[in-house]
């Protein structure tokens, strides 16, 4: 039970829900254990003593009892789903809160399929023993004492006789469940596999397509679709096992009970009807035991789906606001690296190693390199994405530590190298980190980024719903809307990670005119492979292997006979290449 003592705090504020589906609970078992009563009135004062006038009063009372039976077993019922389903939403919410707030770290190794597995089929496991394994097992523990009671109140002997094989089924069904669970973990686990092949094959249909690499994927899918048969297979291997064993000691109680218990009724000492109300008794006994691998498969899969929501809730966030973080409004911008190491996860090596470069507000600084250099890195450690190993990130003269994310990342533009837009209006997209900008706001951001024009060409203009990922658009239009998002949130700080790459080259001397306009009073850290897109910058920061190996202007570093000018070099003869390949 400790999976579920540590989920406690989600299901126990409904207790009251639980607590009346119980109580009604207790009414149903009550009345079900009275009908062999009235089975037994029915043969040994009716039937053998011919007291028929009695019939329709049983009748009545049976039905009466029927009907209270009915509306209490629709109270339980309600209440019992009322309980489960109010509990996972307050789960649900926390475990995709928990999920928004993870580091960056944490989605590092994280596979999309098998947290969305975990986000559906494992809380609705969970939900499902809650609303309905919590409430059978005391069913059944309250039929079998219910049930034992009446049948010592028929005949203590034979009560003993009859339940003597049944110690032997409850270590049977207790062996069941330690067979049983650790194979619903590896069901569960197996799905999480499955779920992420599919997502991950949706997600790069484009990429399969035009690889011709369907078959490949179709392997992947049936090798991953065999596992989890298997798993399944496996399981019901147990089953198959473990249930007619079950059974078997269940039928041994039948021939004790019969066997003594019909030599009691021919000695007189049990009546007929007795004997008859004791058969149904002991199967009353006999079936909750058996089906208690019914609940105990309940219980595993909850377990197993518990334990692993409860890896994702109890995954430590690294990254947290401190208890007295500087929640201010609108930043400087002035940005520091003090002496700066990064490593990812122990065991690699470092991504960054003593960086150290200071810049003011206002100005512009650009990051240049080998993929791997380190580039995308810098930007992440200011935002916060990562915490370093070593040194001091600052901004405006404290440790970025020191604010909260909030005020950090809002106070930070950022477009990523690949833009992400959500299935939603144009509008939104752009709007999406300052909701409540207005629409001329939205307008004005998507102008200086250059993407106004074909915004309005599309059928509804900026309501214009896209596609999931912003299936419709060209990657140019794409990476636009991007930049208009990151515009429209007016930051002091503006990260551009290569935002420029995925548009030609006109484009992109549009969107950099529109940007120098944008760029001005805020601090711009531009990260691009084309020299280009950096020329204008007021300091240059040539990375390699995560150390910075060159620094300063761009006429500067031209003049240098070092990394940067090999790099220009390489741009400008394959520019001459293409230009010539045009002319002729």
């Amino acid at each position: 039970m400790e999976t579920f003592k540590k989920l406690k705090s989600y299901y126990w504020p409904y207790k009251k829900y639980f607590f009346i589906s119980m109580s009604f609970l207790l009414v149903v078992t009550a009345i079900t254990v009275v009908y062999p009563m009235i089975l037994q009135q029915t043969i040994d004062e009716v039937v053998l003593k011919e007291k028929y006038y009695l019939v329709p009063y049983l009748a009545i009372g049976f039905i009466f009892l029927m009907g209270i039976k009915g509306g209490a077993t629709f109270i339980n019922q309600y209440t019992g789903d009322l309980f489960g389903i109010t509990s996972v939403y307050k789960l649900r919410n926390s475990l995709y809160e928990k999920l928004q707030f993870l580091p960056f770290r944490y989605y590092d190794n994280a596979k999309t399929g098998d947290l969305m597995s975990r986000l559906t089929a494992d809380v609705e496991g969970f939900r499902f023993f809650l609303s309905f394994g919590f409430s059978e097992l005391l069913r059944f523990l309250l039929l079998i004492a219910l049930s034992v009671a009446v049948m010592l109140y028929y005949s203590i002997s034979l009560t003993i006789i009859t339940l003597i094989s049944l110690p032997f089924l409850a270590i049977i069904v207790y062996k069941f469940d330690r067979a049983v669970h650790p194979a619903f973990k590896g069901i569960r686990q197996s799905f999480g596999r499955l779920n992420t092949k599919v997502q991950e094959s949706i997600s790069g249909i484009n990429t399969v397509k035009s690889l011709s690499r369907e078959g490949f994927e179709i392997e992947k899918f049936n090798a991953s679709n065999g596992d989890y048969k298997q798993q399944n297979i496996f399981t019901s291997t147990i089953w198959a096992k473990y249930f007619p064993l079950m059974e078997l000691m269940g039928n041994i109680s039948v021939v004790l009970l019969l066997g003594y218990g019909g030599t009691l009724v021919m000695k007189g000492s049990l009546k007929p009807g007795e004997l008859v109300a004791f058969y149904s008794l002991v199967w009353y006994i006999i079936w909750p035991i058996v089906n208690l691998g019914f609940v105990i498969n309940l219980f595993s899969q909850a377990k197993a789906s518990g334990e692993r929501l409860l890896e994702v809730l109890e995954v430590n966030n690294e990254i947290t606001d401190q208890d007295e973080a500087i929640d201010s409004g609108r930043l400087n911008g002035r940005v520091e690296f003090k002496n700066v190491s990064l490593r990812y996860d122990e065991g690699l090596k470092e991504a960054l190693f003593g960086i150290s470069f200071k810049i003011e507000p206002g100005k512009v600084i650009g990051l240049i390199g080998p993929t791997g250099s380190g580039k995308t890195s810098i930007t992440q450690l200011m935002t916060r994405f990562y915490e370093p190993s070593e040194g001091e990130v600052l901004i405006d003269g404290k440790p970025v530590s020191d604010f909260s994310l909030r005020t950090l990342r809002s106070n930070i533009g950022f477009v990523l190298q690949e833009s992400f837009l959500f299935s939603t209006t144009i509008k939104e997209n752009i709007s999406y980190g300052r909701p409540e900008a207005d629409m001329d706001q939205i307008i004005n951001a998507a102008k200086r980024a250059q993407a106004h024009d074909f915004i309005m060409e599309l059928p509804n203009g900026y309501e214009t719903i896209l596609g999931e990922r912003g299936m419709g658009l060209s990657g140019g239009q794409k990476q636009r809307i991007a930049i208009a998002r990151a515009i429209c949130v007016d930051p002091s700080i503006l990260i551009l990670d290569d935002a420029t790459s995925a548009v030609d080259m006109e484009t992109e001397l549009n969107i950099q005119k529109a940007l120098k306009e944008v760029m001005k009073g805020r601090t711009t850290f531009i990260i691009a492979h084309r020299i280009s897109s950096l020329k204008h910058a007021d300091e240059i920061l040539v990375l390699n292997n995560g150390r910075i190996v060159e620094r300063g202007k761009h006429e500067k570093l031209f003049n240098n006979n070092g990394p940067y000018q090999r790099v220009f070099e390489i741009q400008y003869k394959d520019w001459q290449e293409k230009a010539s390949s045009k002319t002729g």
